[in-house]
């Protein structure tokens, strides 16, 4: 009985452990991305492409509308899910000419629930981007990027029309 009661305590004991450390990892994770926020709970986006009009999102029960109409579901789900991007560092907005990172003008401004990302250039090394977040600046993967709205498809035959 007293060996019962020991294996249980040791399992109990395990549990908690590996609890408290995925709560641990979770946080750690949590503070390498781009935003804390949870891409499944951004609820308003707003965002601008450099030579494009801005474009709004807006999350009501579970689907995506756009000026009140049915928006691109795939389009603001991308959108969303930039807000947890893996962010490689973090440098002071200070330390970089913002204009010669691309951030004056940004290539594209994103607005998730209020937390604003401008994105800029690639880096010189190509393969990351920077990212102004307040004042901060984040280097992330080069394709973090929102992407444009989708398009009428071209014509794929002679004489087609779109």
């Amino acid at each position: 009985m007293k060996a019962r009661l020991v294996g249980i305590a040791c399992v109990v004991a395990l549990v908690a452990a590996v609890a408290w450390q995925w709560r641990a990892d979770d946080a750690d994770a949590r503070a390498h991305t781009l935003t804390g926020l949870d891409p499944d709970a951004v609820r308003h986006i707003d965002v601008e492409l450099r030579g494009m009009p801005g474009q709004r999102f807006d999350r009501h029960d579970g689907h995506w509308t756009s000026a009140g109409a049915k928006a691109d579901e795939g389009r603001a789900e991308d959108l969303a899910s930039l807000a947890a991007t893996p962010v490689a560092s973090w440098r002071a907005a200070s330390e970089f000419d913002t204009a010669k990172i691309g951030l004056s003008p940004p290539v594209a401004v994103l607005v998730l629930d209020d937390v604003r990302l401008e994105f800029g250039d690639m880096t010189a090394l190509g393969k990351q981007r920077y990212v102004k977040v307040g004042d901060r600046i984040a280097i992330v993967p080069a394709q973090a990027l929102p992407r444009a709205p989708r398009t009428a498809s071209l014509p794929t035959t002679a004489g087609g029309s779109p």
